[in-house]
Parts: structure tokens; sequence; C-alpha cells
């Protein structure tokens, strides 16, 4: 029932766009029902009920498996120097003036919260932020728009914060303006294992203007169309829970832009309970749903301590160091990983 549920009615020889009673029970002839009350206690003692829809997309990527999967092994933190290598997730965000409608304690009756909008016009205002997979830490930066000069300033800042280390892996959905000339100028030469979709129109090369900074940055497309594969996407969910929804800032939008500001700069050191809320508490876990066959570890939770506690004392934070890559090391052999490549193992229980 649910099989014929799902499909079009058209593809059942039958009308409309929805199924009724009535098509449904045209469609279904050999259930030897006759009339519609009959088809519809037959839909109740199945718990199947007249339901209102929800918006829906399925990322239309042909590589969507491969890209995430990429993504995963790069993510895991198997024989990783945490102060060479360093993974993140990227997004923007773009909240607006007027408070957004959420759900909020009112009497009961008709009485219902109110969004208060203020007297001025609905202005909007952009954010870009980089969110550390292996300790929460966010950088961020703000702006009317994000046009290529603010992206590549935004990289700057990126690169600026991980000074130390050598290779800074971002993984960031298809916007096209990530995948300008003048944008990937400013970076380090990149592999595309996939095409990219940028408008036919924009130049293949970089303009003469452009900044060839060398930033030590690698990109890791997302699949299209698939905001739920960035964990980077929660971190402006949690933003509005916490500041946006409902907010009292109608007339004061200075106010609102600092709000969110001092928000965000309480991740400017790393943060575990960001890191549980995104789903990268165990970087394990991530995308497990698609590779459940994978070769698996003991699980090793303890490397977040070990070089991000605060007050932890260098000697102390490279003596942990040391013994994890060992531990990652004695593990990979047990399990046939070479000691340099990328291996799909999962540290799960």
């Amino acid at each position: 029932m649910l099989h014929t549920l799902h499909q079009a009615p058209q593809a059942l020889g039958q009308k409309g766009t929805r199924w009724t009673l009535q098509t449904f029970l045209a469609a279904n002839d050999w259930l030897a029902l006759h009339t519609l009350p009959g088809m519809s206690q037959l839909l109740q003692c199945l718990k199947i009920h007249w339901k209102c829809a929800r918006l829906h997309v399925h990322s239309p990527d042909p590589d969507y498996v491969a890209k995430l999967h990429t993504i995963r092994i790069s993510v895991l933190p198997l024989g990783i120097d945490w102060e060479q290598e360093i993974f993140l997730f990227q997004d923007e965000l773009t909240f607006y003036r007027h408070p957004s409608l959420f759900f909020a304690y009112e009497a009961a009756g008709n009485c219902q919260p109110r969004a208060e909008l203020g007297y001025k016009g609905n202005y909007a205002w952009r954010v870009a932020a980089a969110l550390n997979a292996w300790t929460g830490q966010v950088t961020y930066t703000q702006g009317k728009c994000f046009d290529i000069p603010h992206m590549v300033a935004f990289y700057q800042k990126v690169a600026e914060t991980y000074q130390t280390a050598q290779v800074i892996k971002m993984a960031q959905d298809n916007w096209p303006v990530h995948f300008h000339p003048d944008v990937l100028a400013a970076l380090q030469s990149q592999e595309w294992h996939w095409p990219l979709h940028v408008p036919a129109n924009w130049p293949t090369e970089a303009s003469p203007g452009a900044r060839r900074l060398n930033l030590s940055i690698q990109i890791f497309p997302l699949p299209t169309y698939a905001s739920w594969t960035n964990p980077a996407e929660k971190l402006w969910r949690l933003t509005k829970q916490e500041v946006l929804h409902l907010h009292r800032f109608g007339d004061d939008w200075p106010g609102l832009k600092r709000a969110v500001t001092d928000y965000l700069d309480q991740f400017a050191t790393g943060s575990t309970d960001l890191l549980r809320y995104v789903g990268l508490r165990d970087p394990t876990e991530l995308y497990r749903s698609l590779f459940p066959e994978e070769v698996v570890m003991p699980r090793l939770r303890c490397y977040f301590f070990k070089v991000h506690k605060p007050g932890l004392h260098p000697h102390f934070a490279r003596m942990w160091a040391d013994r994890l890559r060992g531990l990652f090391a004695e593990q990979r052999a047990q399990v046939g990983a070479p000691g340099t490549d990328r291996f799909p193992v999962a540290l799960v229980p």
C-alpha cells in the first residue's frame, strides 16, 4: 500500500497529482473493495492517514557518496598531526533585522508570542564561518555581502588562525563564488576529482588583478543541494535558536549584529558542547549510515583532551600526542592499513 502511495498517480493510470480515496480505490482493484468508506476504514487500520506534506529535495549529485566518503576519511583522526593538518566545515549565513518566527511560551488560548518588527526596513547581513571538525573552534567574518574580495579576505583570516598548519582542508557547498578563478588564485593549487558547478559565462583563468597568496587551503566540495551533509549548518541553527528567533532588536540593527558577534566569539577557542551539537563529538559517526561496513577499531575520545584542554602544559600535550600517534599506528598495522595512506577505517565500539 505504501509502495503505491509513494508513486505518482499517473504512473498507475490515475488522474491528479495526489492520491485520493477514489483514485486509490481504482488503482487497487485487487482489494475487492467497492466503497470509499470501506477504503477509508482500511487505510485507518493500516495507520495510513491524510497528512500535510513537507518540502523536500533530493541531492541530484551523481558523486554524492564518493564526495562524502572522501570527507569522512579526511575527518577521521588517523595518524594525523593536529598541529600540521586541520579540517574545517565552512558555510555562510544571511540574517535579517526582522526577527524570525519560532515557538515560545505564551498563555493558552488565542494569544500567540509576538515577533516585534520595528519601524525600519528588513536589512540583511552576511556571516561566513569555518568550523574546526576536531576542536569546535569557529573562525568567522561578517559583512553586508560576500563577493570575491570578501571571500579572499575570509580565507586569509582562516589561514592566519591556523598559521602552523601545513594543510587546511575545507569542506564547503557549491556556491559558485567558492570556485571563481579569482578566489582560487589566492589558494594553493587544487586537485578536482569531480566537476565544478559554475556559470558558463565565467572565465576559466584568474584575472591579472587577482591576489595570488598561496594560502594552504584545500577545498573539498560537498554534494550539490545537500545542506544536511554540512555540520556547519547546525551552527547556524543554534545561532538562530539562541539569538535570532523572536529577538528584541527590532530597531537596534547594530545591537543585533553585536549579539551575533558575541555569540560566535564564545567558540573562538573551541567547544566540545558545540561539537556534540553539530554531530562531531565523535568524528567516526560522520556519515556513518552510508558506510556501515568499514573496518572498525576501538573508539578513542581522549584526543580532544590532549592538546586543546585549557591550561594543559605543552610538555604533557606533546606527550599525549606522541602516545596517541603511536597507538593509532599500532591499530592501523593490525588492520593492514599503510602508515601513510588514507584507509577507510571507522573508530567505533
